[in-house]
């Protein structure tokens, strides 16, 4: 009997410890989660397709990423993300085998090896001034220090060798002011010609040993009409460049050190000339001007005469001239026509001479060619084939060979700049659900190999099998809404003015959009996205209307320009209208009204003081005149440190026949003193963030009241000396202020000073607490402090009766103009990381325990309980604070390596993380993007209201099932020792 107990308690520990589990197990990665690595848009790209080895080609890209890509399938062989302020100014491929980087305004100068990416070498480069920078790589293979890297930046032109990056020489031209614009290498010459102009007027030309960098010759010719923007190299002793009319193409000749010019007017070329601009691509003995919106192409004579020898559109492509067989040039076009682009090849030599004529079908929603790359290959038959790299107006890559997009790459999202959530649509009657297990065998099967999984006994093919299975079972990648609300639309705008939605389920892209300008015209032909805004979000008694999204433009980089609005369908993702404002956009607010078909209110100011009603509608109109006194906003001029509250004053239909335009007046002015406080940071809560509970109880059964107000704003300013980078100032000299200000009257409601520290600051503010993230310049360290503010005007209602009764004053309405009887309680911590950007999770209905996630400078995110940064933490807390779950008071915040949410993974230049709830309370969506995008649930208080997706019925049945049979054989066990009891 008592064996027979002993067995049922082990089989009873052995089941439970095999259910419960918490770790993450290999069959269960990308469940719940998925990354997607791009690099950004490429500006310079160089191919390596030797016979031996991987065919490759080498970008870099605007996003600061130098990377090696597959040209056979577009994937990414390695990749380097430089940081945001040490942009790429040329990349060139040298000895065959190193991949050379130029960077930082031509200060730093990098070799990586060619097949895995590490990095060879590294060389900082002197500079004194701000100056174009410029990158000459050696053609010559020969390991070889008589071929060095010319490399021109901060008025000092350097000699490195490619082998070590060791610098042989170097020659300073800040004294002269002299602006490098070619450096020309002779093939078996070792004598460096370097051109380039002094103050724009006058040309000089260096002829420069490259084994000792001393000056051979020097010639110099004024040129007193001046020149003006890029050179054009056209062959190994002449440049063309523009005069400083743009009117007049000038040759200059630097034969053996001479230096001649040859003027040739634009009018002379072209009937109806006006101002020209000389193309970047490299043409050899040609070059391409753009002129009146059409590109010529002109031919430099032997002796520098010049003649038109083509003509194409404006809106056509070219690339750099390539060499092929028979030591001809040739270089590539791309023009559109309709819904195809029309790729040709051609002979520098001879423009009537096409190598290759091909036409592709491209989307309409990838825009225009911006950029083309070729390289040729040598087909089966022995004549020259050509590939084509082309990035496209939303920023995306493609690869074109032989007619067909061989692969794209959806680069655009490297460069998101705002996101929103969306629902999908409902699941109709009579849409069927795709059954993946059809027979018992087959539940039988799946269910086996999830317990095999579980006890650890899977073979990695099992693995393999369980994955895929739960991928198919879970539902996850259907475009319906589901009952818990994982299933979701991200809307991304990214900075090409391209919208995407992408589904949580697995990332993909649903659909896409390149927003077009409403009104087609010429003064904005491609307006530049601001932001994005949930326009309309019907509820279940308005279904048959589509959620929809707005999108607001510019037509122009300046604050003065006009704006446009974009409508676009969530489900579909199309554009339902568009249209002109007429007006400038400086501040949208959305306000907390909508219509009777759910269309959300909005407001726009412009620079003349103005604000627009949108949609303009009569209903619309009704609606906010009903609400017209109790509409208020502030404006935040960080350059001049003030910050201005607002508020409408009437309608200024009388000035501009508008009756959907409205004049405001200014109710208050908060000024900080420039000598002392600067600007650098200010937050408000999200508008559609949910409390749950005003009240919060105290470790002395004592009742604190949130003070939850929509109209508080964080302030963070700092002493001008430190507004700098860190270390940049002295302790004494930087004090960092932060202030809570009530937008509605311009009180000061809290105001916190932290000597000898500095920015950037970067807080998250929720509920009724904030928390930014700072430097301790006497601590050297970095710090986070917790600011909890609470009403201390409904501090009486401790009653329980009156609570019971509702004789209290919760519900009554409060006004920011009563003076608020408010206390805050802080607590300042170390923390031991730099910081980028920081948020917090968010649930349906705000009970589920907060986490801040925090983006660090490693590019991960550490999801931190909301616990360790509350301002109540002492030393040694009471037992009731322990009750209360109150941790005790350390001085630095924890990481933990298993709370980072990204895992092993890197979310490459973060810029932002976006949360959004489910309609499971427990969970929440968390969606960081950078040049990375990354996506994962998280349930900051585990998933206590449903179970997981992977848990085990079959296991669950095995238990009951063995717990039956150990009793019943317990129970046959206890009768026959009862019975031969009974018979002794």
């Amino acid at each position: 009997m008592a064996m027979a107990i002993r067995f049922t308690l082990l089989l009873l520990l052995f089941l439970s410890s095999a259910i419960v589990s918490f770790s993450l197990y290999e069959d269960q990665v990308g469940l719940m989660d998925w990354h997607q690595r791009y690099i950004g848009k490429v500006k310079h790209a160089v191919f390596h397709t030797q016979k031996t080895g991987r065919k490759r080609v080498i970008v870099s890209t605007e996003e600061n990423v130098v990377a090696s890509l597959d040209l056979r399938h577009g994937e990414i062989f390695w990749r380097h993300v430089l940081g945001t302020n040490d942009a790429i100014d040329g990349v060139d491929i040298a000895l065959g085998k190193y991949v050379i980087t130029l960077s930082s305004e031509g200060s730093a100068l990098r070799a990586w090896n060619l097949p895995d990416g590490q990095m060879v070498w590294e060389t900082s480069l002197h500079g004194a001034q701000h100056s174009k920078s410029l990158l000459s790589v050696p053609t010559n293979l020969k390991v070889d220090k008589a071929y060095p890297i010319l490399v021109f930046g901060g008025g000092y032109l350097h000699a490195v060798s490619a082998i070590d990056g060791e610098v042989l020489w170097k020659k300073d031209f800040t004294a002269e002011g002299f602006e490098v614009q070619r450096v020309l290498q002779p093939p078996g010459s070792s004598i460096i010609y370097v051109l380039g102009f002094v103050n724009s007027s006058e040309a000089v030309v260096y002829q420069i040993d490259s084994k000792s960098g001393e000056v051979v010759a020097q010639k110099n010719m004024a040129f007193p009409a001046g020149f003006s923007g890029e050179i054009s190299s056209v062959s190994s002793d002449k440049v063309v460049v523009l005069d400083s009319t743009r009117s007049i193409l000038v040759t200059i000749g630097f034969l053996d050190g001479d230096i001649s010019f040859q003027k040739t007017s634009i009018s002379d070329l072209v009937e109806d000339s006006g101002k020209a601009e000389i193309l970047s691509p490299l043409l050899s003995n040609m070059l391409a001007v753009k002129v009146n919106k059409r590109t010529i192409f002109v031919r430099v004579g032997g002796e520098g005469k010049l003649e038109v020898v083509d003509s194409l559109s404006d809106e056509t492509a070219m690339s750099d001239s390539l060499p092929v067989a028979d030591d001809q040039v040739a270089f590539a076009s791309v023009h559109h026509e309709g819904s195809k682009i029309h790729l040709m090849v051609k002979l520098v030599d001879d423009l009537d001479t096409v190598l290759l004529r091909e036409s592709i079908q491209m989307d309409q929603h990838r825009g225009r060619v911006h950029k083309v790359f070729i390289n040729n290959y040598i087909r089966t038959d022995r004549s020259n084939g050509f590939r084509a790299l082309i990035v496209m107006e939303d920023h995306s890559l493609l690869l074109l060979q032989q007619g067909a997009i061989v692969w794209s790459r959806e680069e655009g999202l490297a460069s998101v700049t705002d996101v929103t959530t969306a629902e999908l649509p409902v699941e109709k009657d009579g849409v069927s659900v795709a059954k993946v297990e059809h027979t018992l065998f087959d539940w039988l099967k799946g269910h086996m190999l999830k317990l095999k999984g579980t006890l650890l006994l899977a073979s990695p093919e099992d693995v393999a099998a369980i994955q895929e299975m739960r991928m198919k079972s879970s539902g996850r990648n259907k475009l319906t809404r589901d009952h818990n609300g994982f299933r979701k639309l991200f809307i991304a705008l990214t900075r090409a003015g391209k919208l995407f939605a992408l589904h949580t389920g697995d990332g993909r892209i649903v659909w896409s959009m390149l927003l077009n300008s409403p009104s087609k015209s010429e003064t904005c032909e491609r307006p530049s996205g601001i932001s994005l805004y949930q326009w309309q979000v019907p509820h279940h008694h308005a279904m048959d209307e589509n959620p929809s999204v707005l999108v607001v433009g510019r037509c122009g980089s300046d604050s003065s320009a006009p704006g446009v609005l974009s409508f676009v369908d969530v489900y579909t993702g199309k554009e339902i209208s568009s249209s002109d404002m007429g007006h400038s956009v400086v501040q949208v607010m959305p306000l907390p009204f909508t219509d009777s078909t759910e269309q959300r209110l909005h407001l726009i100011a412009d620079t003349n003081g103005h604000v627009h009603l949108y949609p303009k509608t009569s209903e619309a109109l009704s609606i906010f005149q009903h609400e017209f006194q109790n509409v208020y906003w502030y404006t935040v001029e960080a350059d001049e440190g003030i910050i201005r509250g607002h508020a409408m004053k009437s309608s200024c239909s009388s000035e501009t026949a508008d009756e959907y335009c409205f004049t405001t007046r200014e109710l208050w002015t908060v000024v900080f003193p420039s000598e002392s406080e600067k600007v650098i940071s200010t937050l408000t809560r999200k508008p559609n963030e949910v409390v749950h509970t005003q009240a919060k109880v105290n470790t002395d059964q004592d009742l604190l009241y949130k003070y939850v107000s929509r109209n508080l704003l964080f302030v963070a300013t700092v002493s001008p000396k430190g507004a700098g980078e860190i270390g940049s100032a002295t302790p004494e000299e930087s004090t960092l202020v932060v202030y809570l200000i009530d937008t509605i009257t311009g009180r000061i409601l809290h105001r916190l000073s932290h000597q000898g520290c500095q920015g950037p600051v970067h807080a998250v503010f929720s509920e009724n607490w904030v928390v930014y993230h700072y430097f301790n310049l006497r601590a050297h360290k970095y710090e986070v402090t917790v600011v909890e503010i609470y009403d201390q005007s409904r501090a009486e209602n401790k009653n329980v009766w009156k609570l019971v009764l509702g004789k209290h004053n919760l519900t009554a309405p409060i006004s920011s103009y009563s003076r608020p009887e408010v206390f805050t309680k802080s607590q300042s911590y170390f923390f031991a990381q730099s910081v980028k950007t920081i948020a917090v999770t968010s649930t349906a209905k705000g009970i589920t325990s907060k986490q801040l996630l925090i983006g660090t400078i490693g590019d991960q995110i550490l999801a931190l309980d909301k616990r360790f940064v509350d301002p109540r933490r002492t030393l040694n807390p009471s037992q009731a604070e322990k009750e209360e779950g109150i941790i005790p008071l350390t001085d630095s915040l924890p990481i933990i390596p298993q709370s980072y949410i990204t895992h092993s993974l890197k979310v490459e230049g973060l810029r932002g993380i976006v949360t959004a709830p489910a309609k499971l309370e427990s969970t929440t969506h968390v969606f960081a993007y950078g040049v990375d995008l990354f996506y994962t649930r998280l349930a900051p208080s585990k998933t206590y209201d449903s179970l997981t997706d992977d848990f085990s019925y079959a296991l669950l049945l095995i238990t009951i099932v063995a717990l039956v049979a150990a009793i019943y054989i317990t129970w046959v066990l206890s009768e026959k020792k009862e019975l031969s009891e009974k018979w002794r």
